[in-house]
């Protein structure tokens, strides 16, 4: 049986390391000249990653230094590219104007893509009846409003050689309008209204993409009627539309405010005239009427693709009331070509 006390006197508490030294301890080296060995065994360790040496300071500030640097050459560039797409973007609807442009948008929501009354509620607003005073009587059109404060573009054959111009928009507005540019060679003018603000203005589309077949709403002002909607389809492209650039030719020659025009060798509404332009058009089988001339043409999602320009009525020829009106031959001037025009039109350039 194993005792698990000790009896007094077997060892003495002098010794230190008591009677177990021996077992634990080392021996006196044998050659007094050898150095002692520890009193224990060392105990094994891992070595130590290798400390990377710490960059000087001022390598160091240079990094940070050439980083920042790069950092806001990127800022520069990017402002500046930002700021010049935005000044594009302003050049081409107008300082405070709200135009869609270059790609087609969702004007109507995308449920009600294709319905007229949506289409007529969204874009109404945007389209106007022009009114032009002229030495010889007096001229009505449409215009459509490409900034809200107030700029519209319309056809030159609208307010050519007009004295004064009165605009009345969608909620019954009247406004004095200043003649800013005219392009007779695209049958394209620019209007300005005075003390305007708060329009709303109209989307202007892609005409690149429109097809044949494609849906569209007209919206403008026949015969003074503010605000009347008719929708069709686009018939064909790229008609070729020559249209008289005189001032004494381009009103009145229908006897009804129609507008003279040539399509396909034959004369409507009148003589062009020798003085003439030819554009490439979208003919619509949309009804037009005198009066819609300078009013929009518009998509399925509510954009504008084209300005109605050209319409050909049958009242000349019509035996009765009953045979006069639209017979499905209207034509529209693209809305990239109006768009590729609003910088001169902005100029105050005439011709």
């Amino acid at each position: 049986m194993t005792e698990s006390f000790r009896r007094s006197g077997e060892y003495d508490y002098d010794d230190p390391q008591g009677p177990y030294s021996q077992q634990y301890g080392y021996s006196a080296p044998v050659n007094p000249e050898w150095p002692p060995p520890p009193a224990y065994e060392p105990t094994a360790t891992s070595p130590l990653p290798p400390v990377e040496p710490e960059q000087p300071p001022e390598r160091r500030r240079g990094r940070a230094r050439g980083s920042a640097a790069l950092l806001a050459a990127v800022a520069i560039v990017a402002a500046a590219v930002g700021g010049a797409t935005a000044y594009g973007f302003q050049e081409l609807t107008g300082k405070d104007g709200v135009t869609a442009t270059g790609t087609s948008t969702a004007v109507v929501p995308a449920g009600k893509k294709g319905d007229v009354a949506a289409i007529a509620a969204a874009v109404s607003p945007s389209v106007v009846e022009i009114n032009a005073t002229l030495a010889n009587g007096s001229s009505t059109g449409s215009g459509v409003v490409i900034s809200s404060n107030g700029e519209i573009v319309t056809n030159n054959h609208v307010i050519a050689g007009a004295q004064s111009v009165k605009v009345r928009t969608s909620d019954g507005h009247s406004y004095t309008a200043d003649v800013v540019g005219t392009d007779s060679s695209k049958d394209l003018a620019l209007i300005k209204l005075e003390g305007a603000s708060g329009l709303r203005a109209a989307a202007l589309g892609d005409s690149s993409g429109v097809q044949v077949g494609d849906s569209v709403v007209a919206i403008g002002s026949p015969e003074g009627l503010t605000g009347t909607v008719t929708s069709g389809i686009v018939s064909a492209l790229d008609r070729d539309v020559t249209v008289p650039t005189d001032e004494s030719q381009a009103q009145g020659q229908g006897g009804d405010g129609s507008w003279p025009f040539q399509f396909g060798g034959r004369n409507f509404n009148g003589d062009t005239g020798s003085s003439t332009t030819t554009y490439k058009a979208i003919q619509t089988d949309a009804s037009l009427n005198p009066g819609n001339s300078g009013g929009a043409l518009i998509d399925a999602a509510g954009n504008i693709i084209g300005i109605n320009s050209a319409m050909y009525s049958s009242s000349q020829q019509a035996s009765s009331s009953s045979d006069a009106g639209s017979i499905g031959l209207g034509f529209a001037i693209p809305v990239n070509t109006v768009k590729s025009d609003l910088a001169k039109l902005r100029s105050g350039g005439r011709n």
